[in-house]
């Protein structure tokens, strides 16, 4: 244990680090931790702290940390060099094993983050259909680049379709081609959709936004109305593709879109995204067969790194093990339901919308949570307070996000994990 190391590695990320992190994610200075280790469902802090971790990195730590399949894959493949730009044998082989696996892929293109996928794909939809605006659902995380932040935070309901920007910085001009609506608004989204159809190149929607599971029809809704006007459908799969299903959510709510990007559980925790889809519209991509003033450029030096790939592969093969999906479903159920149990007999409006293997807790009466705007009744001072409580007592969490399930996540990591929220609303009571 060396908490006086762990102090002097956050002085040197106040003074070295934009920020003093990795971004907008901020912890109370008394909880702010360096990560030494993670192992399995835990992590361990430079103080010697271990953690029941459900925060996985945000998400891409699927298969809990350091899985041996993954780390021997990474390991054999370093000792053959890291990169090359140049077709490798890993890139090929993942390519095929995630066409066979996704519904919607003819094919499949790498980028290097979530962000990168859903940007090159609006920029595919508007090559295809040579239009350029393109629609998204409110409270929707589509990355960090231009065109989708817009509407992804409001406090209050948006001046449909435009929207404010989400970050200082973000161009005025971006936000002429972004439509914003409701999600789970069916009949309010086709007829924006239907308005629009002559400009639209692109509907992007998170399948589950956030924490928010489509209502049934919608998605069907805007698979007809997309394909009847010929505009491209894109599905964010980035936090539900092989995480609610080894099909991701094309399989588990039975819609299939023209485009899915695919990130986070994807290659075993390792940087690399996929944009996958329809071969005729991803054929814009295709160099072989157009003149070059006709192709996307959509290239970075290190789509398709092998490294990446090789784990990748070796992730994949861990999750269509027999079971791992009965298993993810049992324990984040077990632990959602518990949950909203603990908070309910302390007297807390408490609800964990999503799907077992990814959820939130919200803090509120309304029900049903189908919109953004209905995420905004819950009391966001009190899961801050929450998360707080689970911290302090060996639970890592982001405050009023996602909590994600990793295949290593045991019913004993439920059990105690159970006593800690507990405690934590008991805490909140006033109780010590």
């Amino acid at each position: 244990m060396d908490a006086a190391r762990q102090a002097e590695l956050l002085a040197l990320a106040g003074r070295y680090l934009a920020g003093g992190g990795t971004g907008l994610f901020l912890l109370p200075p008394e909880l702010n931790l360096v990560v030494a280790r993670g192992e399995g469902s835990r992590i361990w802090d430079v103080a010697g702290r271990e953690y029941l971790d459900y925060h996985l990195s945000s998400g891409p730590i699927l298969l809990g940390h350091a899985h041996p399949a993954v780390t021997r894959a990474v390991e054999e493949q370093l000792s053959k060099g890291t990169t090359y730009f140049f077709l490798n044998e890993p890139e090929i082989l993942l390519g095929q094993r995630l066409v066979e696996a996704i519904p919607c892929a003819d094919v499949v293109h790498y980028t290097g983050s979530g962000t990168e996928a859903t940007f090159y794909a609006l920029r595919v939809a508007r090559a295809w259909t040579r239009r350029d605006k393109v629609l998204k659902f409110e409270g929707a995380w589509h990355g960090m680049h231009d065109y989708n932040l817009w509407g992804t935070v409001p406090a209050r309901a948006s001046d449909y379709p435009r929207a404010a920007p989400d970050s200082v910085g973000v161009p005025a001009q971006t936000g002429d081609t972004v439509l914003v609506t409701p999600f789970n608004e069916t009949e309010q989204a086709v007829a924006m959709i239907e308005r629009h159809a002559h400009e639209l190149a692109a509907v992007i929607v998170e399948p589950l936004q956030r924490v928010l599971q489509p209502e049934p029809g919608f998605l069907e809704a805007l698979r007809e109305v997309t394909r009847r006007h010929g505009i491209v459908l894109v599905f964010d799969e980035i936090v539900t593709g092989f995480r609610i299903a080894w099909g991701g959510a094309q399989e588990r709510y039975g819609v299939r879109p023209d485009i899915a990007c695919y990130g986070k559980a994807v290659s075993g925790g390792f940087p690399l995204a996929v944009m996958a889809g329809d071969a005729e519209i991803m054929s814009v991509l295709d160099a072989r067969n157009r003149p070059k003033s006709d192709v996307v450029w959509a290239t970075n030096t290190l789509n398709g790194n092998p490294v990446c790939a090789a784990a990748g592969l070796a992730a994949l093969d861990a999750l269509s093990a027999p079971g791992v999906y009965d298993h993810l479903g049992r324990v984040g159920s077990r632990l959602r339901a518990g949950i909203v149990e603990a908070g309910t007999r302390h007297g807390f409006d408490v609800q964990a919308p999503g799907e077992d293997a990814v959820f939130g807790i919200r803090f509120t009466s309304r029900k049903p949570l189908r919109t953004w705007m209905d995420l905004t009744t819950a009391d966001k001072d009190l899961g801050w307070r929450w998360a707080i409580e689970l911290m302090k007592r060996g639970l890592l969490v982001n405050p009023n996000e996602k909590f994600y399930i990793s295949i290593q996540h045991t019913d004993a990591d439920v059990d105690r994990t159970l006593d800690i929220v507990d405690e934590a609303f008991h805490a909140l009571r006033g109780g010590t």
